[in-house]
Order: C-alpha cells, then sequence, then structure tokens
C-alpha cells in the first residue's frame, strides 16, 4: 500500500496506485455500491465500463468505478442516497 486514499461516503478507502475505484472498493469489502437512480443496487460487474452497473459519483459527475482509475482526495459517493 502507499498510503493513497479516497473518501468513499465519508470513509477512507485506501488504494494501490493503478488501480480502479471499483477494485479498491472491493478491496475494502465494499460490494454494493448504494442504489441509482431507479433504486436499483449498483455493483462491480463486468470491470470494462460496458454494463454500466457500477455507476458511482466522482467528484460530482457520474463514472462507471471499474474503469475509473483512483486518485487521491478524491470524494466518490452513491449515485442516489438511501431513503431508509
Amino acid at each position: 500500500m502507499t498510503g493513497q486514499s479516497f473518501d468513499w461516503m465519508g470513509r477512507r478507502i485506501p488504494f494501490r496506485t493503478g488501480e480502479s475505484l471499483a477494485a479498491a472498493l472491493e478491496a475494502a469489502g465494499i460490494l454494493t455500491f448504494g442504489p441509482d437512480t431507479l433504486g436499483q443496487e449498483t455493483r462491480y460487474f463486468c470491470g470494462i465500463g460496458a454494463c454500466q452497473c457500477c455507476l458511482l459519483r466522482v467528484d460530482g459527475v457520474v463514472r462507471e468505478a471499474c474503469i475509473t482509475p483512483a486518485r487521491a482526495g478524491m470524494q466518490v459517493e452513491a449515485l442516489e442516497r438511501r431513503h431508509d
């Protein structure tokens, strides 16, 4: 580990240089990424950006977690907040 991290919903997530957001989240034990705009759970699935199952909001912009390289200081969150 290089000591780098990004913020996931208020939690610091460490990552290795070159690792995607999805890989870093999975390594941290986060297997679902919250609901999409239709209320369906988002998650890491195809790993190549084709399925759009891992959409997240990264520094305010919607991105595919599986093809977005992790960078120190990123603010990463679910597309939608849960309304439980």
